[in-house]
């Protein structure tokens, strides 16, 4: 293939030079030949938008952003052979080429199809590995060829290649946190969450045969190449949250078991560097000096992150580092970040700059205002007041009384099962697990304990309406029953997806009735995750297994006698 590099104006004749000469060596590894003349060419490369040109009738054009082009040549020749289009003579911009482009996919449910996909959901366990495989068993149902890229906690697994995304006809993108999108440029893409793909697969696939858009990482802020803008709006603001949450997560579990291994030795061992050749206090300060002292800014980091792309994160990390060292605490976090982000982008957007210095933005003068504004408006506006409200609502936590602590373990509990996993769930698993941060650690047993709580009560459902359930329901139930050991609340979602109101019912009243106890126990947990498997960290290990068996047998109990016998 013989192929053209069309400069364009928007590019300085320094930079054309260098992606000129990445583009050749690409093309010549894969087979190509880089022509100087226009007319010679097969194909022709345009950076940034559609270029006037009157010389390029009749051939194919594809358009590339060049930073991406630069940072990855080999890719934008690929993509370049693939899904290059007829030339229209116009001065319009990349984003006419993009609408365009849709217009004119023609998708169609209708025969074999190529899906790739990609699941991502906050904690990367349940949602991402469930709506996979909800995915996968739906597309071979149809007779497409399909492959799922999870990308849980563990990092990426299945992982879609370039050859995979040379050949999809549709990019099916289920993720309820921010993910890397790069790698499909120019593609059909369509965007929804980890539980729609899961509750309604059919019915998304039908949407995004519909609805796919080209993505366009250059056209994001205003063609947004994802699913319908109103959805995405409303959704912003819990991704953002959860993108958070996701990285956080880890070091809060990190944390939190190594300070409980190290209260083991004795509750205050940790101050005596002899006990134990200094074990426990060597735990304190990798748990809690390190991993606690990082999880608030980890966490702001990454919310801005999700809002302005890799210019957010240092300015989000910066602001929320502000926040835990003057004890503003996970409220601190989560202004710090959603400040950081909002601001990186007003400025990216606003700062203007010839090509030649566009790449200052990223590391120099994004970092740097956005750093002094972020750092100066914690500093002297946010941490004062937000310190006080947060030290007030640790000081009600921890001298409440039991009417209350029963009061609030009930309304954590009930949260944790309305919608399992969703965004009330994750508001109150938020909750808990902010507040380890600040030294409160009776929140997160009661989320922890109600969380476990549906899958297992519909695991004991199963057995005692046996004849209201089908066979496959019962099996359902088995690994339902594990699942709630992992404290994976999701694993109770094949039951609310057949009998939605019954189930969530039984479960908010099981759920409600755990959180009661614990918190009413005041039961503490310092790891936010684990299940069964942190038990021997709590404070009352058989109160605390009281507790959600109390809670689980609730559940079982009133939906065995509501449900109806199966058909």
């Amino acid at each position: 293939m013989k192929i053209y590099i069309n400069q364009g104006a928007n590019i300085g004749n320094a930079k054309a030079f260098l992606l000129r000469q990445v583009l050749a060596t690409a093309a010549q590894q894969q087979g190509h030949e880089m022509v100087s003349d226009v007319d010679h060419a097969e194909l022709a490369i345009a950076f940034n938008q559609m270029p006037n040109n009157a010389q390029l009738q009749g051939k194919k054009v594809f358009v590339v952003e060049a930073e991406q082009a630069f940072n990855a040549p080999e890719q934008a020749i690929q993509n370049a052979l693939a899904q290059a289009v007829d030339y229209v003579g116009t001065e319009n911009s990349q984003q006419s080429t993009v609408e365009s482009s849709v217009e004119n996919l023609g998708l169609s449910a209708q025969g074999t199809k190529n899906i790739v996909a990609v699941t991502a959901c906050p904690t990367g366990v349940a949602h991402t590995f469930m709506s996979a495989e909800a995915i996968s068993e739906y597309a071979k149902k149809q007779g497409w060829n399909v492959k799922v890229e999870t990308r849980g906690q563990v990092g990426s697994s299945n992982i879609i290649s370039a050859e995979d995304v040379a050949n999809a006809d549709l990019v099916f993108i289920a993720a309820d946190i921010d993910v890397d999108l790069s790698k499909f440029e120019g593609k059909p893409m369509y965007r929804t969450s980890t539980g729609l793909a899961l509750k309604k697969t059919a019915q998304e696939f039908d949407k995004a045969f519909k609805e796919a858009k080209i993505y366009s990482s250059a056209a994001k802020t205003s063609a947004k190449a994802t699913a319908p803008e109103a959805t995405e709006e409303k959704k912003g603001l819990y991704k953002h949250l959860m993108t958070g949450v996701s990285h956080m997560l880890p070091l809060v579990v990190a944390g939190g078991l190594l300070i409980a291994i190290s209260f083991m030795f004795g509750i205050e061992a940790f101050k005596d560097p002899n006990i134990a050749g200094g074990l426990p206090k060597a735990l304190m300060d990798i748990g809690g000096g390190a991993a606690f002292h990082l999880m608030i800014a980890v966490f702001a980091g990454y919310v801005a992150f999700s809002i302005a792309d890799r210019p957010g994160l240092a300015v989000g990390l910066i602001g929320g580092m502000l926040a835990t060292t003057a004890g503003a605490g996970i409220l601190g976090g989560i202004v710090a970040g959603f400040l950081a982000g909002y601001v990186v982008k007003f400025l990216n957007s606003s700062i203007q700059l010839p090509a030649s210095l566009s790449s200052l933005k990223p590391i120099l003068i994004l970092p740097l205002f956005g750093s002094a504004i972020v750092g100066l408006a914690m500093i002297y506006i946010i941490n004062p007041p937000v310190k006080a409200l947060m030290d007030a609502l640790v000081e009600w936590l921890n001298t409440m009384g039991q009417t209350n602590a029963i009061l609030l373990g009930a309304v954590l509990g009930a949260m944790m099962c309305v919608d399992m996993g969703g965004p009330v769930n994750k508001a109150a698993y938020t909750f808990g697990t902010g507040l380890i941060a600040s030294g409160v650690y009776t929140p997160m047993a009661a989320v922890m304990a109600a969380g476990m709580v549906p899958p297992i009560g519909m695991a004991i459902a199963t057995i005692l309406a046996h004849n209201k359930f089908t066979a496959n329901q019962r099996d359902a139930g088995k690994a339902s029953f594990v699942l709630g050991l992992c404290f994976i609340s999701e694993g109770a979602l094949p039951f609310v997806a057949a009998d939605p109101v019954r189930v969530i019912v039984s479960s908010i009243l099981g759920g409600a009735t755990a959180g009661a106890i614990s918190l009413g126990l005041a039961i503490s947990l310092k790891a936010p995750h684990g299940g069964l498997f942190v038990i021997p960290f709590v404070s009352q290990p058989l109160m605390y297994l009281v507790a959600i068996a109390i809670g689980a047998l609730i559940t079982g109990v009133i939906y065995s006698v509501i449900k109806p016998k199966a058909a």
